[in-house]
């Protein structure tokens, strides 16, 4: 039986310090690169390579030659062991409690406890102990980007305003594409030499694709781009999005066509269109204006004290009590002192428990007590309207497309300093 791993993308390789390494190193142990203090052995890369031919094969991808997967993996062990690290060096550490609580997140979504799961990954050939590790690595990662690049990327209102009318100005912008990429980087001062070997292969790409190889085993062969071994999908983009020299090739293929040799200041392009479509209608939702009385469960109210209190609060609405008085006087909410006005809410502004109970009540009906992870609440809903959340829809969806663009760029820039300032040795390079 297979198992879903909600995880990023590939497992994370654990770091064998230097000095573990002994002169008595089986074949399977031996060093395939050294990175700064911590070596690559043979056998994590073995076993990641054991890992994307799974999920090569589950995907129904055909895996390119083995000396291009090999290269390719390294170098994402690479730069995996990088950042880890850079974590360690940081104080960046994942609590045994977390990694708990996501392992067993993943085995609920399996619909398995953990026992199951944990005999469900060892009929895979996978332990417990070495998913726990490869979680534990990818969790880390994960918040090393959110702190070191993430959470310093910002997005002004003027950014989001010249988005808007850049796209609104252009009506090839309205459309939005679905692209899968091939690039081959050149050096920014790159000789004649190093431009004319990346063109010799791009070329070769596009010859590959010509000849009916898919384009995704095309890009885990020879794209040099972060999800390269990903087939280089880079989803579904905007015409805002997308530079000016990539849509103006857009905008004369079909979808399922594979584009020319494209040259760029950082390399050689190839583009696939999957997919495409129109411009989207005004986003009508309804929107419902509603109050609450919450009361929290803590060390001292108990569910079953929470409940009481909260059924005392009822009966006192259902003799006639006004709710915002009782709300002033018991919710243990922010909006308490405003007689629990909630004002205008969109679906999925409240917790999923919450929100159900509220669409399921009438217009100034009260509820009977809900529980939600937050603890016990009375809902009063006052009013309901269709509202066209397109401009404010519009605006969040220029705010994520902007962020996510240049919280990309700043990840690749900064693996690059990392990578400029790391120490890096390349063993058994007959393997490539």
């Amino acid at each position: 039986m297979r198992i879903f791993i909600p995880i990023l993308l590939l497992a994370c390789t654990v770091l064998t310090p230097l000095k573990a390494i002994t002169a008595e190193v089986t074949k399977m142990d031996r060093i395939v690169a050294v990175v700064d203090q911590t070596v690559i052995t043979e056998q994590e890369l073995e076993s990641r390579i054991r890992t994307v031919t799974a999920q090569f094969k589950k995907q129904g991808t055909e895996l390119p030659e083995e000396s291009v997967l090999r290269r390719q993996i390294l170098e994402r062990l690479i730069s995996d062991t990088l950042q880890l690290q850079y974590a360690a060096q940081t104080g960046l550490k994942v609590e045994d409690s977390q990694l708990d609580r996501t392992v067993e997140r993943i085995a609920e979504q399996n619909q398995m406890t953990l026992t199951e799961f944990g005999e469900a990954l060892a009929n895979d050939g996978v332990s417990m102990r070495k998913f726990r590790s490869d979680i534990r690595n990818e969790i880390t990662i994960s918040r090393l980007r959110e702190r070191e690049v993430d959470s310093r990327v910002t997005v002004n209102e003027s950014e989001i305003d010249n988005f808007l009318t850049t796209q609104a100005s252009s009506n090839e912008n309205k459309d939005e594409f679905e692209l899968s990429h091939i690039l081959i980087r050149t050096p920014e001062e790159g000789a004649t030499e190093d431009i004319q070997k990346a063109k010799a292969k791009v070329d070769d790409a596009l010859k590959e694709l010509q000849a009916g190889t898919a384009f995704n085993k095309v890009s885990a062969s020879f794209s040099d781009a972060p999800n390269a071994l990903e087939g280089g999908s880079l989803g579904w983009k905007s015409g805002a999005q997308i530079p000016t020299l990539f849509l103006e090739t857009l905008k004369s293929m079909q979808v399922g066509d594979v584009s020319p040799v494209l040259r760029s200041p950082n390399g050689f392009h190839i583009l696939k269109l999957t997919n495409k479509r129109g411009a989207s209608s005004p986003l009508v939702v309804e929107q419902t204006h509603a109050r609450h009385i919450l009361i929290k469960l803590t060390e001292i109210t108990s569910e079953v004290d929470g409940k009481q209190k909260m059924d005392g609060i009822k009966e006192r609405l259902d003799n006639g009590e006004k709710f915002e008085v009782l709300a002033r006087q018991f919710s243990e909410d922010g909006s308490a002192s405003n007689g629990g006005e909630l004002g205008w809410l969109n679906p999925g502004d409240t917790v999923p428990q919450f929100e159900k109970a509220m669409n399921e009540l009438q217009i100034n009906q009260i509820s009977e007590p809900v529980r939600s992870p937050f603890g016990w609440h009375i809902i009063q809903v006052l009013e309901r309207r269709k509202q066209d959340m397109s401009k404010e829809a519009a605006r969040l969806k220029a705010r994520q497309e902007i962020r996510a663009k240049k919280a990309e760029e700043a990840y690749q820039d900064w693996i690059r300093e990392l990578r400029d300032r790391a120490y890096v040795e390349y063993r058994l390079e007959d393997k490539f």
